[in-house]
């Protein structure tokens, strides 16, 4: 089942000489787990914002092949970095530290994501009445001065016109409330010319009923610089189904601004999930960049969240 009111993304083949790589198998897995598969990511609103819309071309996904361990990542010597501040203690439901990664789940598995603090900042957008598919992306919420910011990957929308945030969606309910977007933004570099080292926007939204969003439900910092080695837990809202997954793996470098992860089964719909680190609780990633997070539903990329990232928070407040 694919998004209702706006086209399907359609994942970029950038020509660009990157290293070969194989994807991890998820067919056992997801039979097990009880997940759909879809195979294109979803697109962004034409509409704008005064900013800049996305483009699309069409990219067949590759068939899964054989397991395979990710490539040996380059090291880096820089170390995660928090932009902002831990959230402060919010006044809705009680937060817990994020748990090291859900029982007994081994990594590079995907399963459905558990019902805890960390998964209920994760949350998919619709573009129309919250229900089964209408949502189109996935967004999170991080830590801010005005404590009313999430975040997300630049080619799931250029406007905010009727965008809306859930957090915690499952099966068709709303339990913290539905979140108006009011505002995006994104990078110069994506606003002149969708690079997709800059494929991540944060999004403003509206308080509810008196309530900022972070207030409601804290939010993750914002990590900067992170080491490319990084055991990162991953989470998405694939368009096909109606419950949040997540998978734990250690990322790598795929090349100079883009962070890899092979985990099975986040195909369309799951593109600007974010990739947050087990140790800190820090995110330091979403999906999208480098062929607008993957060709296939198997192994999963991000632009690397450096200076640019952090400069766009500053801007967004």
């Amino acid at each position: 089942m694919g998004r209702h009111t706006r086209p399907e993304e359609r994942r970029t083949l950038r020509p660009v000489a990157f290293t070969s790589f194989l994807a991890v198998g998820a067919v056992g897995v997801m039979a097990a787990a009880g997940l759909l598969t879809v195979h294109l990511r979803d697109a962004g609103d034409p509409s704008s914002d005064g900013v800049a819309p996305a483009t699309s071309a069409s990219a067949s996904p590759s068939p899964s092949p054989s397991p395979s361990l990710a490539p040996a990542p380059s090291p880096s010597p820089s170390a995660p970095a928090a932009v902002v501040l831990q959230d402060a203690p919010a006044t809705g439901p009680t937060l817990q530290a994020p748990p090291s990664a859900p029982p007994d789940v081994p990594l590079g598995v995907t399963t459905t994501a558990p019902d805890d603090a960390e998964s209920r900042r994760v949350g998919a957008l619709f573009s129309g009445p919250t229900g089964p598919g209408n949502h189109f992306c996935t967004a999170s919420v991080i830590d801010s001065p005005g404590r009313n910011l999430i975040l997300t990957a630049a080619h799931c929308l250029s406007g905010a016109n009727g965008t809306t945030f859930v957090p915690g969606y499952r099966n068709g309910q709303a339990p913290y409330g539905t979140w108006q977007v009011t505002k995006v933004y994104t990078a110069d570099g994506w606003q002149s010319g969708n690079d997709p080292d800059e494929d991540f926007a944060i999004l403003a939204v509206a308080p509810n009923d008196g309530r900022q969003i972070e207030d409601a439900l804290g939010g993750n910092p914002l990590g900067t610089d992170a080491a490319w080695t990084v055991r990162a837990r991953l989470y998405g809202y694939p368009a096909g189904t109606e419950l949040p997954v997540v998978c734990t793996n250690t990322t790598s470098r795929q090349d100079t601004y883009q962070r890899r992860i092979d985990c099975p089964a986040f195909p369309g719909g799951t593109s600007g999930g974010p990739f947050v680190d087990a140790a800190t609780g820090q995110v330091i990633g979403v999906i999208g960049g480098y062929q607008q997070g993957g060709a296939t539903d198997d192994v999963s990329y991000s632009a690397a969240f450096d200076h640019t990232i952090a400069d766009l928070l500053s801007r967004a407040g």
